[in-house]
């Protein structure tokens, strides 16, 4: 009697451990969720861990824009660079924040240490902007990008922000 008061002990005991790693937000991943539908999200460790890059078509000079985030203190988040084909509303200008660094390339003009830090980010989900996500601020053409018209409807409102989750969780709503 008492080695099975033991073993369902152990096993109790176990079963917990297992529960508590697997159901306790540990991992730090990145967000992206509606903010009216809850259960539409979607999270990715690499955007936490490599930063990302969210491209879109400017509405005003249809050229394409990548807009570089990384992780900031405090799991905010940090608009440090942005690359763009041609001048419209809304493109920042490299006078506007101090210390920021304006290059020319062949084919865009690049801002850098521009240093914008926000706790989350909220946007729109364009369909004539075509806004995409990669996972990884080394941003070269070719590389995978998740079109956000593949996971949202056009002009709902999403969240992208820095959370912990747990490993199940996370394993439901993992992109890939």
């Amino acid at each position: 009697m008492k080695k099975v008061i033991k073993l369902s002990l152990i096993i109790v005991l176990f079963g917990s451990l297992v529960a508590s790693v697997f159901f306790t937000p540990v991992i730090t991943v990145l967000s992206i969720r509606s903010r009216k539908v809850h259960p539409q999200r979607f999270y990715s460790i690499e955007g936490y861990s490599k930063g990302f890059v969210i491209s879109y078509t400017h509405s005003v000079n249809k050229g394409r824009v990548h807009d570089f985030y990384k992780p900031a203190e405090k799991k905010k988040i940090e608009l440090y660079k942005t690359s763009f084909v041609s001048y419209g509303a809304g493109i920042p200008e490299a006078e506007e924040t101090p210390g920021a660094i304006f290059t020319v390339t062949d084919d865009s003009y690049v801002i850098e240490n521009l240093n914008r830090v926000v706790p989350r980010l909220v946007m729109a989900v364009g369909l004539t902007a075509k806004h995409t996500i990669v996972f990884d601020t080394s941003f070269q053409l070719g590389q995978k990008e998740f079109y956000f018209t593949d996971f949202f409807e056009p002009q709902t409102s999403i969240v992208m922000e820095y959370i912990k989750v747990s490993l199940y969780d996370y394993l439901r709503h993992k992109i890939e």
